[in-house]
């Protein structure tokens, strides 16, 4: 990688120079940090898409428990895992990335690691895997994610979908190796080992990743930033986050997160009793397992989808995307409820449902920074990511005490879930478009200031 140029007298330094300069030609390169990003979102993936492998052998361990408490432990994951994230993100933004990201990585690994070997009960897995995991692993997220949002400014659709697709896809490197652990060594042994290794590696990533200097721009965005805004409303005011919780914006957006995100997490957390209450469970395709097969397609699906639909987004819009997308989830959601007994039908559809609900994840992360600008994003999305938090309530234990009140049919919640996405791809159009637009074209002819 070649390093920076050294201004002469006179003469100015471009913005990727000041990058380069301060951190030097491999942390100052913003690929390299989105790259990094990328990496610590794949080792964070296993603790909320490979839930679903462990829910078996710790039923057999405490054979008393009801399901609905062993699916909890996946709702409070995601709680501490979004929930205290606007707190970190205000210390990401302050304090800065590597510390933060250090403090999340120490988190993940104690949370499994703790989790496999000294866990005695379901309440101890309660504060092992959903509370210390948890937050660390929201601490990872929006700190990644905010420096994608931070970093490429004219591709940022295509850079928080990578980032985010790391954590959508990244489980489908290891999910078969993970089962494959769990059948040889057991769930403990296999959290507590997999826990190490995976925090080891996050915070190997914590030593690269920085922010962006005050000031710095890609070579080249003051030719394509009118090309850019086109097609995405960007906004030229930087919000505080309490500037940010009076715009009736944020608050249309945490719905639309929270009925978008409903129907992915509940097949997240849930898939290994969505097969049995489909009579599939035990069935094998193309030689092997439904289940752990099933959980690598849709990783698969996942990452692909907040590649595609980021980057589309680019070009589209975010709010014609996320029309598009969301209504064709819902419609998906809905078919699950017409496959019982048809195993094929069950790996391709759910499969297809992740392929256009993973975009969430980069739809409002590129959302956030646009509307409410990227020198707070970390903070900002932060509270708006709190909504996954809501969502998993009612996904994870809310969708298992529905299930069970109709003998363990998934069919009733999947029908909500539909709806929900349905009722979130009318409000990107017809509610979040004009609002928006509206508000950044009064901006225009205002002086950029601080807000």
């Amino acid at each position: 990688m070649p390093n920076a140029r050294v201004a002469q007298p006179g003469a100015a330094v471009t913005p990727t120079d000041i990058a380069k300069q301060l951190y030097g030609p491999i942390a100052g390169n913003r690929w390299v940090q989105l790259i990094a990003g990328v990496i610590a979102m794949i080792v964070i993936s296993n603790y909320q898409y490979s839930f679903t492998l462990f829910t078996p052998g710790i039923k057999q361990q405490f054979p008393g428990v009801p399901y609905a408490q062993i699916a909890a432990i996946f709702s409070l994951f995601i709680l501490f895992e979004t929930w205290p994230m606007p707190v970190a993100g205000y210390f990401v933004d302050k304090f800065g990335i590597r510390k933060l990201m250090m403090i999340g990585s120490i988190g993940i690994l104690l949370g499994w690691l703790l989790g496999g070997t000294v866990a005695k009960s379901v309440f101890e897995l309660y504060i092992y895997y959903g509370v210390i995991a948890g937050t660390g692993a929201g601490i990872i997220y929006i700190s990644t994610v905010a420096n994608a949002v931070k970093w490429f400014p004219d591709r940022r659709g295509l850079a928080v979908g990578l980032t985010a697709a790391g954590f959508g896809g990244g489980a489908a490197l290891t999910i078969l190796p993970i089962a494959s652990t769990i059948s040889s060594r057991g769930w403990g042994s296999t959290m507590a080992i997999w826990g190490v290794a995976q925090g080891i590696i996050a915070f190997m990533m914590a030593l690269i990743l920085r922010h962006p200097p005050t000031g710095w721009k890609p070579a080249g965005w003051d030719q394509r930033a009118q090309k850019v805004t086109q097609a995405v409303a960007q906004t030229r005011v930087e919000y505080t986050w309490n500037r940010t919780l009076k715009k009736p914006e944020f608050y249309l957006l945490y719905i639309m997160f929270l009925l978008a995100c409903t129907g992915g997490l509940m097949a997240t957390g849930n898939l290994s009793q969505i097969a049995k209450s489909l009579n599939v469970a035990d069935v094998k395709v193309w030689g092997m397992a439904i289940v752990p097969l099933t959980a690598t397609l849709t990783s698969i699906a996942n990452a692909l989808s907040r590649i595609l639909w980021g980057s589309i987004s680019d070009k589209l819009g975010r709010e014609y995307t996320m029309t598009l997308a969301f209504g064709i989830e819902g419609i998906l959601i809905f078919m699950v409820t017409e496959i019982a007994g048809g195993p094929i039908a069950f790996v391709i559809l759910f499969s297809f449902i992740f392929l256009f609900w993973g975009e969430v994840y980069s739809l409002f992360s590129a959302t956030t920074g646009d509307i409410f600008g990227p020198k707070n994003a970390s903070v900002n999305y932060g509270m708006l990511y709190s909504a996954k938090g809501m969502a998993s309530i009612l996904a994870g234990y809310g969708a298992a005490l529905v299930a069970a009140y109709f003998l363990g049919s998934f069919i009733v919640p999947f029908y909500i879930a539909g709806a929900f996405c349905l009722v979130s791809a009318v409000l990107a159009f017809f509610a979040l478009r004009p609002l928006v637009r509206s508000r950044i074209a009064r901006e225009v002819s205002e002086v950029p200031k601080a807000a």
